[in-house]
This record gives C-alpha cells, sequence and structure tokens, in this order.
C-alpha cells in the first residue's frame, strides 16, 4: 500500500497574509466610525443609525477575525500536535461574528416594536450627516479590499461584510431623508426593522456555512458521488472506498480516499493521476490516497 499527499501551497492564508495591511487600515477605519455611529444613533434617537452601528459592529468582528485568521494561520506550531495548523481560527471567529450578529438584529426588532403607537423624536440632521459619513467610511474600506478580494478567501469575506454595510449606509441616509420630508419618524422603524432582517439572514447563511465546516460536511459543489466518480476514472484504478471530503477553513478543502489497484499497476502512476484529477477537477490541493491491491480485507475488518 502507499499514500499520495498533495502539498500545493494554500492561497487563502498566504494571499491574506500579504493583504494584510489592506485589513488593518479597512479595520481602524469601521472601528472608528462604529464609535461615531453608535454615539450619534443614541443622541439622535434613530433606530436606523443605532441599526446601522449593530451592523457595523458585526464588520468591525469580520474584519478583527480576518487579521487575527491570516495571523494565526501562518505561524508556525510549536507544540507539534496542531497537525492541521490552526486554520479553523477563521471558523470559529464567524461563529462568533454569527452570535453578535443575531443578537443585534434581535435588540433592533425588540425596540422596534417597542416604538410602535409612539412618535419618538428623531434629529433627521444627525442620521443625514452619520449616514453620508458612513456612507464615505464604507467607500473607502470597499477600495481597499478590492484589491485583495480576488486573490484571497478571507479578505473576500470581509470585502463583502463591508459592501452589505454600505446598503446599511444608504438605508440610514434613505430613511432620514423620507422622515425629513414627511415628519412621519416611521419611516426610522420600517429601515431599522429592515436593516434587522438583511443582517438576521446574512448571519443564518454564514452560519449554515460555519456549521457545514466544523461538522465536516462535503464542500459545498464538490459532490462525494462525482469525485468517486472521477476517481474511479483514474487508469488502473478498480474501485473507490472510504471517501472522506471536507474543508479545513474557507477554501482549503481535503480529501481522503482508498484505491483499489489491477494487479500489476503501477501505484505512483496511480497516485499521481489521481491527485492531480482532484486539484484540477474539484480544486482539492490537500488529497491522501491509499493504495491497495485487489482483493485485500484490511479495509472490510476496520471498526468504522
Amino acid at each position: 500500500m502507499g499514500t499520495g499527499h498533495g502539498h500545493a501551497n494554500v492561497p487563502a492564508a498566504h494571499a491574506g497574509a500579504a493583504h494584510r495591511w489592506r485589513l488593518r487600515v479597512a479595520f481602524g477605519l469601521v472601528a472608528a466610525f462604529f464609535v461615531v455611529e453608535l454615539v450619534a444613533g443614541w443622541v439622535s434617537g434613530s433606530l436606523a443609525l443605532l441599526s446601522d452601528a449593530g451592523h457595523m459592529a458585526a464588520d468591525v468582528v469580520a474584519l478583527g477575525a480576518a487579521l487575527v485568521a491570516t495571523r494565526i494561520a501562518t505561524r508556525p506550531d510549536t507544540t507539534g500536535r496542531r497537525t492541521f495548523g490552526s486554520y479553523r481560527a477563521e471558523v470559529f471567529a464567524s461563529g462568533i461574528a454569527v452570535l453578535l450578529m443575531l443578537g443585534v438584529s434581535g435588540y433592533i426588532v425588540a425596540e422596534a416594536l417597542g416604538r410602535m403607537g409612539g412618535s419618538p423624536e428623531v434629529a433627521t440632521g444627525a442620521m443625514l450627516v452619520v449616514g453620508a459619513l458612513g456612507l464615505l467610511v464604507n467607500v473607502v474600506a470597499l477600495l481597499l479590499l478590492r484589491g485583495g478580494a480576488g486573490e484571497s478567501l478571507t479578505v473576500k469575506g470581509a470585502y463583502l461584510e463591508v459592501v452589505a454595510d454600505t446598503l446599511g449606509s444608504v438605508g440610514v441616509i434613505v430613511a432620514g431623508a423620507l422622515v425629513a420630508s414627511t415628519g412621519s419618524t416611521v419611516w426610522d422603524t420600517v429601515v431599522a426593522l429592515a436593516i434587522a432582517v438583511f443582517v438576521a439572514v446574512r448571519a443564518l447563511l454564514l452560519g449554515r456555512e460555519v456549521v457545514a465546516v466544523l461538522g465536516q460536511h462535503a464542500p459545498a459543489g464538490i459532490h462525494p458521488d462525482e469525485t468517486e466518480t472521477a476517481l474511479r476514472s483514474v487508469p488502473g484504478v478498480v474501485d473507490v472506498h472510504d471517501l472522506h471530503l471536507w474543508t479545513l477553513t474557507s477554501g482549503m478543502h481535503v480529501a481522503t480516499a482508498h484505491l483499489v489497484c489491477a494487479d500489476g499497476t503501477d501505484t505512483a502512476v496511480v497516485l499521481e493521476a489521481a491527485g492531480e484529477r482532484l486539484r484540477e477537477r474539484f480544486g482539492i490541493d490537500h488529497a491522501t490516497l491509499q493504495v491497495e491491491p485487489r482483493g485485500t480485507r484490511a479495509c472490510v475488518e476496520t471498526s468504522w
């Protein structure tokens, strides 16, 4: 028997590290403005501003998680026990962001329901000014992150977070304009609820991805049956079993499989061809493949 290991460079980790300066600057801008928007929201009484501040808080966590993840992912393991490295730090940080986003959404909805039937005063001037400043900050962050979004999935995730927050800033401006033109504060509540729903939906979608990774599901877009069929088509392979596919962290897919080969097959050629097929067709750079002669019962006798 033999094993084949794919040890290609990991683009998500190394590209993210190369663009860490972009994440640092964007993190500083968004974090600073989050404080400004939070204070302005409390002072002005605008629920839309407070909801967007909560959304921006989630962005701060996402950017911070991306920074920490790119740092931890490139840090050498001094214990010798982390055989898969520390790449899943990004996944755990994403889980924290999900909980924060859901908490923010719940708070906004509770505040909106509490305002029904009342007519709280809202400082529309502050809403428009702060909303415009928020839009400017988000645009600058977008321009910064766009340069690395095409190379790193970590940076791309942060970029998409800021894209969503940009829409929130637009919502604050729209709410301010509607309240100022109609004199009805109900628009502030309506826009706040819309932002809350938007944040909650994004949180649930991100949460589903986190659960899929931690549950070691097959990567999205890669079906085990198709992968098995591709491996069976490798010349010399007569059967495939014990196929496992999972995601270590964003963009880093892993596979293990046992390949049963015909008698007289050159196993080195089979391993090379199988590894190349997984890389080219499914984007799986790290594969551990075990070659077995036809008729072996070693795997049949294992407990699971």
